[in-house]
């Protein structure tokens, strides 16, 4: 016993009752808007219980009645029997309905805070997860806190009151049976102790193994040409077989667990049925009880041990949804975007804001490991000009366009954006509005042409449409297309070349109109002809645009009023 005291000590001190305790509270936070509902649910299930134990009495006098008791009374104890029964299954069916509105309306709800909040967390914190893992969070868990949410409240009130409702019944008739009835109750409750840490600890684990699994797989549809142009599908099936090993090691060790346990405890459930039927047969074969009131102990027993088990039940079933939710709430609890000086950057907005240009001073840009990636740079690119960064593969390029974009913060040093009139706010997420971007690799969505470029601009036009495309010289072979702009691609432009999809990206920015376009690598899948024309295009068309491009090609250097190098950690201007 004082091992046990001490066990429980343990854990408060470590905080595991306080852990559940936010969690849950965490979940309930999305039911505020349904506890009518929810009230209602616990009400009908309330009420079918309710119905079920009457049926189950009076059934005890339609016996009685049809073996010799108050045979006048056989029609009326049937038709009370009947509509007992109707009146269980409509509760049912009522409970089983609003279930499943409340449930499937917490499910999206949950859903959409958790991507909105991701959406909008620091893109350094987001680096730690791998996207299978996120998926998992957000479909798996979010489905059993869901679930979890609703049934905890409604299922402990509802197999509370059968339980009492059956132990006074059985109590009412005979108390020595209620004693005896209940002689599993202490032995359900010390095992269901050890099954609880358990049952946290294999939760946590299967869940992880579940998202390494969806990672992987994530990982290999993703890089699928990757893996089968270097020959690598014997890797990546070993890969998944060794991970589908230790899954099944650890749901088997999981499972022979709980067989262990369910099997002691059916085998104390049943110890307790048969002392239930000898106890039973010996007050019948006294003359203390009718045969009606013989079957009525053994459907009250039966009750008994059902909800007393169903409320040890819920234990492990809540665990599981808390342990679900802390998952969800380690990455909604993630550092959030910063938008800085907006009433600056509102001012600028309130204008015509063309002209726009990027100063870094003095910045030093380091990961998390302390490197340094830029030391004490300084760079700047002026309206209707095109600024180019070169550098060797690794050294900070892609970094430094992370930064423009708010995406990375300097840990000195200022980055700063201006407008024509001097007016100067901090680079952050309040200042992506006023760039367009075109990264590295493919990255048009699956869907048609027209939904990928209408992403930057909801009502752009058609007419709109196409003069981003002749711009970026991508309309001569999209007008050749079966559908035109209306064509569906694929994920990651499946069906067009490399230059196409990157031509449509391109396109894709200048339909944004933003007055800073970046280009990180964007035209390095184009003929050198097609970059020349599309560059071009690009001033042409807004002479005041800020343009800024990382490269590793000559001929874009030659059109680019200045360049910068990075290399070895530091930022210098070339041109």
């Amino acid at each position: 016993m004082k091992r046990w005291i001490k066990k429980i000590i343990v854990r408060i001190r470590e905080g595991y009752l306080k852990e559940i305790y936010k969690e849950t509270v965490w979940m309930y936070q999305y039911v505020k808007r349904y506890w009518f509902s929810i009230c209602f649910y616990i009400l009908a299930g309330v009420f079918g219980t309710v119905m079920g134990l009457g049926s189950s009495v009076v059934s005890k006098y339609l016996i009685d009645a049809v073996t010799g008791v108050r045979k006048d009374k056989i029609l009326l104890f049937a038709v009370l029997i009947i509509c007992m029964t109707a009146a269980g299954i409509i509760s049912n069916a009522v409970i089983s309905r609003i279930s499943a509105r409340i449930n499937v309306v917490i499910q999206n709800e949950i859903q959409a805070d958790i991507f909105q909040k991701l959406l909008y967390t620091e893109w350094k914190e987001l680096q730690q997860f791998r996207s299978g893992d996120l998926l998992n969070r957000l479909s798996n868990d979010v489905v059993q806190v869901a679930s979890g949410v609703i049934s905890w409240i409604p299922n402990s009130i509802t197999k509370l009151v059968q339980f009492i409702g059956a132990f006074a019944i059985i109590f009412y008739y005979d108390p020595v049976m209620a004693g005896i009835a209940l002689l599993s109750a202490p032995v359900t409750v010390i095992f269901s102790r050890k099954f609880m840490g358990k049952m946290r600890t294999y939760n946590n684990e299967m869940r992880e193994m579940t998202s390494s699994l969806m990672s992987f797989q994530d990982d290999t549809f993703q890089n699928i040409q990757t893996v089968k142009a270097l020959d690598l599908t014997g890797v990546f099936e070993k890969k998944l077989q060794s991970l589908q090993n230790r899954y099944k090691e650890k749901m088997l060790d999981y499972n022979k667990f709980t067989v262990y346990t369910s099997s002691f405890m059916s085998a104390i459930g049943t110890g307790v049925s048969y002392i239930c039927f000898g106890w039973s047969v010996y007050r019948l074969w006294s003359g203390y009880i009718t045969t009606g009131t013989l079957l009525m102990f053994f459907q009250m027993a039966n009750s008994l041990s059902s909800s007393f088990s169903s409320l040890i039940q819920i234990i492990p079933a809540a665990i599981n949804a808390a342990t679900c939710a802390g998952r969800l709430m380690s990455v909604s609890e993630l550092e959030k975007e910063n938008a800085l000086d907006m009433e600056k950057v509102d001012r600028i907005l309130e204008k015509e804001y063309k002209g726009i240009t990027i100063e870094l001073k003095e910045v030093n840009i380091h990961y998390k490991d302390g490197e340094n990636v830029i030391h004490r740079g300084d760079f700047i690119a002026n309206a209707g000009e095109i600024t180019a960064v070169v550098g060797p593969s690794g050294e900070g390029k892609t970094t430094l366009i992370r930064v423009l974009l708010g995406l990375l913060h300097p840990m000195e040093g200022r980055a700063e954006l201006k407008n024509a009139e001097g007016i100067k706010c901090r680079l952050s997420a309040g200042t992506r509005e006023f760039f367009s971007y075109v990264p590295q690799g493919n990255t048009i969505f699956a869907g048609s042409i027209a939904e990928n470029m209408r992403m930057v601009k909801e009502d752009a036009t058609d007419e709109e449409i196409r003069e981003v495309l002749e711009m970026a010289c991508a309309y001569d072979f999209v007008k050749k297309l079966p559908k035109g702009m209306e064509t569906v691609v694929g994920e990651k432009g499946s069906g067009l070349s490399e230059g196409q999809a990157q031509r449509l990206a391109i396109a894709r920015a200048l339909l944004k109109n933003a007055p800073v376009l970046i280009l990180d690598e964007a035209t390095s899948a184009l003929d050198i002809d097609t970059e020349e024309r599309v560059l071009k295009n690009i001033m042409k068309k807004e002479k005041g645009r800020t343009c800024i491009v990382t490269t590793h090609r000559p001929s874009v250097l030659s059109v680019s009023d200045h360049i910068y190098e990075i290399r070895e950690s530091h930022l210098k201007k070339l041109k």
